[in-house]
């Protein structure tokens, strides 16, 4: 391999990751984010700061934290805060799974495979393009795939944290996008659909509204991920590096052709046939009427969610454990019960410092959220972005950039939904802009600064992944790695809305229009304040 020159740009990235590692250690940023919770929001509420809802007239206002019931709900919460912190259980449980699937030898036969299978030139799109499919197992894409690209590269003589970048990519920047429907899909479509009968009563958003717009947005993403992953991010290492990366993680030399044993194929081959075993029955108790997987449930009012997708992730523990312990037996790498809880003991102990980081990352989280601070952050700019006068095009664009910005400060993709979807459905379709279109907006810009959010709760694992081939990284590093790829989808993204904007093309099947009819009585931009709320100009 060839030693590359630093460039420029590669020199800007660098400054950004020695200004970012100069950071304390990412528990500790924790701690300090979660003090300075506790702070703000008692000078917050001394002061009063509240945020008026101008579709709703509901006011926001900061609770002190610091106060006796503020203070007794941090006490209260110590815990629960950790033990319900979402991706702590689908990370933990997941893994088992994952752990008897590796330690068996079962990943890394089929590791080299693919290194085997797939051209060169294709394995980075690949990669991007199975984490952006990944959403449809949620978020347990984030933790299958970090770890199986970062080491599918290794394999290839390419650096394991460029394929750790790549997938992360697609995993957590192209969030929204995907060739399937989804669980995000009737999540969002329930929330647009009561924002929109704000002003008619009787208009129906499609659950299916942005189906076309993702589909193309999947083959974007994988485009341009393929782009800055070749011209930019993979240009950062040398040889030298990526060798270092491998023997880091005490990984196998790279000059070692990835080749497929006999007993490997073999037991390959019982894995196969044990997932297929496996997942026929998982897919009797899905299709069957009646069967303990099929039909739907209700999280919320209006909303239904098949049980299927609730369950993803047991349904991914099995798919992993199974075809493991089929491939041990055939290899014989599994000896007896007690080979396997050893395995799973092993996994168990290397995500000490993921257990550890979750636990000040949950606190913080949930103090933040406790306080009010993100809904009145959210809400002001709201409000900031309602005073400005701008043309169509400009506002949908505004959508996306509010949601970038928002989603550093609210991790969940519904709730900030939840939240300015009640405010910017209804005025935009005021002006003509349908509340599909403001929805497809909306998911761009959640999508792209994913993989740079500290509010991201799986930023925490993808940075001990980068970790086991960079023991120094920090959060620089990390963020450092995932710019070149927030920015590039950023602009593909909005020029790719912008594009099926002039086109009318429409988003999704059904009925799911670009604009609607403009709304005379409804005033876009609303512009002085009463006591009353915010009055039309």
């Amino acid at each position: 391999m060839t030693e590359t020159k630093p460039t420029s740009g590669n020199g800007m990235l660098r400054a950004i990751e020695r200004i970012g590692n100069r950071l304390p250690d990412p528990v500790t940023l924790f701690v300090i984010g979660a003090v300075v919770v506790l702070i703000t929001s008692e000078v917050a509420s001394r002061v009063g700061w509240s945020a008026e809802n101008p579709t709703t007239g509901n006011v926001e206002t900061v609770k002190s934290l610091l106060s006796s019931d503020g203070m007794q709900w941090v006490w209260r919460n110590l815990v629960s805060n950790f033990t319900g912190f979402a991706p702590l259980g689908v990370v933990l449980v997941a893994m088992i799974g994952i752990g008897v699937a590796e330690r068996s030898g079962l990943i890394d036969a089929l590791l080299k495979g693919t290194v085997l299978l797939t051209p060169q030139a294709l394995l980075t799109p690949a990669v991007i393009f199975v984490g952006v499919m990944s959403s449809m197992a949620l978020d347990a894409g984030y933790v299958v795939l970090p770890p199986l690209a970062a080491a599918v590269f290794a394999r290839a003589g390419r650096s394991p944290l460029v394929g750790l970048a790549a997938v992360f990519s697609g995993i957590a920047a192209g969030f929204s996008a995907n060739l399937l429907i989804t669980g995000l899909d009737p999540l969002l479509q329930s929330f647009t659909q009561e924002a929109a009968q704000i002003l008619d009563p009787d208009y129906q958003v499609d659950i299916r509204c942005n189906y076309y717009f993702m589909i193309a947005s999947t083959v974007m993403i994988t485009l341009v991920g393929w782009g800055a992953t070749h011209w930019v991010v993979e240009r950062r290492y040398t040889s030298a590096d990526i060798r270092a990366q491998v023997e880091a993680a005490e990984a196998e030399d790279l000059e070692d052709a990835p080749t497929l044993s006999a007993a490997e194929i073999k037991g390959v081959a019982w894995a196969g046939c044990a997932l297929l075993a496996a997942a026929g029955v998982i897919l009797s108790m899905v299709v069957i009427e009646g069967g303990p997987l099929n039909g739907t449930i209700e999280p919320r009012p209006g909303w239904e969610l098949a049980v299927w997708v609730d369950v993803i992730v047991p349904i991914l523990f099995v798919l992993f454990l199974v075809p493991g312990l089929a491939y041990g037996l055939a290899t014989r790498s599994i000896k007896s019960d007690r080979d396997v809880a050893g395995m799973m003991n092993k996994t168990m102990s290397s995500m000490g410092p993921y257990i550890i980081l979750a636990f000040f990352a949950a606190q913080f989280v949930g103090w933040f959220s406790e306080s009010n601070l993100g809904k009145v952050i959210a809400l002001e700019g709201v409000a900031l972005l309602q005073s400005w006068q701008m043309p169509i095009w400009l506002l949908v664009i505004s959508i996306v950039m509010l949601a970038c910005i928002l989603n550093l400060f609210v991790g969940s993709a519904s709730a900030k939904w939840a939240l300015i979807s009640t405010v910017f459905v209804p005025i935009f379709a005021g002006v003509g802009i349908s509340p599909e279109l403001t929805q497809a907006a909306y998911r761009v810009g959640d999508s792209v600064t994913n993989s740079i959010s500290p509010l991201n709760p799986y930023v925490v694992i993808i940075l001990v992944f980068m970790r086991q081939y960079e023991p120094q990284a920090g959060i620089g590093s990390l963020i450092s790695l995932m710019l070149p790829y927030t920015t590039a989808f950023l602009v593909a993204w909005i020029a790719l809305l912008i594009l099926w904007m002039s086109l009318g093309i429409p988003l999704g099947p059904g009925n799911s229009p670009m604009f609607i009819e403009p709304l005379e009585s409804v005033s876009v931009l609303p512009t002085t304040p009463s006591a009353s709320g915010w009055q039309p100009a």
